[in-house]
């Protein structure tokens, strides 16, 4: 599910299984006698909801990547590029100065 908001709504019996969500939240819902089974739906995502009888099984670990918009995964690598180029200026002049002092006083410096 990637950028879905339920309101409003009624989850009776209900078996979600094998569920990873991207930006989607559940706004005053109910939710009863519901199993979560190998879910990333985490208690921030219900908000206002109320869980009766609901039980939370084998719930997904660790850090979920959240591409929510498209344009995440380019920001990503751009920034990459930009600090490289930082350090850029640093490697040139260490790299002259290794050549003019020598690798022996660069390293005792």
């Amino acid at each position: 599910m990637k950028s879905v908001t339920f309101e409003d709504s009624l989850f009776e019996d209900c078996y979600f299984e094998d569920i990873t969500s991207s930006n989607t939240f559940f706004k005053n819902c109910t939710f009863i006698a519901t199993v979560f089974y190998n879910t990333d739906l985490f208690e921030y995502k219900f908000l206002n909801s109320r869980l009766v009888n609901c039980s939370f099984l084998h719930n997904k670990e660790g850090c979920q990547l959240d591409f929510s918009d498209d344009n995440n995964a380019y920001m990503i690598y751009f920034v990459s590029f930009l600090g490289t180029l930082a350090v850029l200026p640093g490697n040139i002049v260490s790299a002259l100065l290794m050549d003019k002092i020598g690798r022996l006083r660069m390293l005792g410096g």
